[in-house]
């Protein structure tokens, strides 16, 4: 069955620097290694779900420079549909800055979103043939939120679009958002700053989670990293899926390996739970190696959780 997704936001290049540690405020460190790479969370996520053989189209904006230049050529390579990959004549394209922890895999980042905040609702308007013919929208919050909104909106003038938003970084969250979500999906942090509420056990991630569909969403995911991802679904009782144990190399895009290979999943016909177990299961091999997309599996790579 084919997997036919639409993305609506961000593309970065990400500059990685690998450190012995992160570095404290004021403090400068001297770097193992340094390497470019293709990024932004809304790249990721269709970039992963295209690798599994998702059809998949972006709803972008980068800068007229060698980075946009090289992120259009990314995409087509990765056989993504590039119809609605915009251009903005001033601003330069989003970057990412991103220090990595050589000891641990963890990582600190800071985005400089350039053309990502130039997207206009008008401009996903043009796009709504792609939102309203796909499977899964998924969305982030690296873009001006009401092109968020308005992708949602478009969405849900079709019948059977499901909704994804991955409202990473953490900000607030109109209420017609919500109420246009299906499926929110924050990481541990993210979901403790949305609600104001611990996230460090089990029972507070639930809790947390609960909050959040308080506010008018059905479903809500959150990832725990390498503890795996908690499952809320409606007024069911509350499923942890364990990650397998592993040495993470890099962890950078993880978090986006989980969300772009979860939709894939889930719009190839997968059940919820399911969706979510073969899902934690990839972005477990993607720390597995260094980098963002560059570390994020093929489909014959994973072809035994497919």
């Amino acid at each position: 069955m084919t997997s036919r997704l639409c993305m609506v936001g961000s593309s970065n290049i990400d500059l990685i620097a690998r450190v012995p540690r992160i570095p404290a405020p004021g403090e400068t460190l001297i770097g193992s290694r340094f390497q470019t790479g293709f990024g932004g969370k809304g790249a990721n996520q269709a970039v992963m779900a295209a690798r599994l053989g998702a059809e998949v189209t972006v709803v972008t904006k980068l800068g007229r420079d060698t980075f946009g230049e090289s992120t259009l050529a990314n995409y087509r390579a990765q056989g993504i549909d590039t119809t609605y990959v915009l251009f903005d004549e001033t601003e330069a394209s989003g970057v990412a800055l991103i220090a990595v922890d050589d000891n641990t895999g963890q990582n600190s980042i800071i985005i400089a979103p350039g053309a990502n905040f130039t997207l206009t609702p008008e401009e996903v308007r043009l796009a709504s043939r792609a939102i309203q013919t796909a499977q899964v929208v998924i969305c982030q919050l690296e873009v001006p939120i009401e092109v968020t909104l308005e992708a949602f909106r478009v969405a849900k003038g079709a019948n059977g679009v499901l909704t994804i938003l991955n409202p990473a970084p953490a900000a607030t969250i109109p209420d017609e958002l919500l109420s246009l979500t299906d499926i929110l999906i924050p990481n541990e942090i993210e979901a403790s700053m949305l609600t104001g509420m611990p996230t460090g056990t089990l029972p507070e991630v639930t809790a947390a989670a609960r909050k959040l569909q308080e506010w008018g969403v059905k479903t809500v995911l959150i990832t725990l990293g390498s503890r795996g991802a908690l499952i809320v679904n409606a007024d069911e009782e509350a499923q942890f899926v364990p990650a397998q144990a592993v040495k993470a190399v890099d962890s950078t895009g993880a978090g986006d390996a989980f969300v772009g290979s979860f939709a894939y999943l889930l719009a190839s016909g997968r059940s919820l739970r399911d969706s979510v177990e073969r899902a934690c299961a990839i972005a477990t091999r993607s720390v597995l190696k260094t980098g963002t997309q560059t570390s994020f599996p093929m489909r014959d790579e994973v072809a035994e959780l497919l």
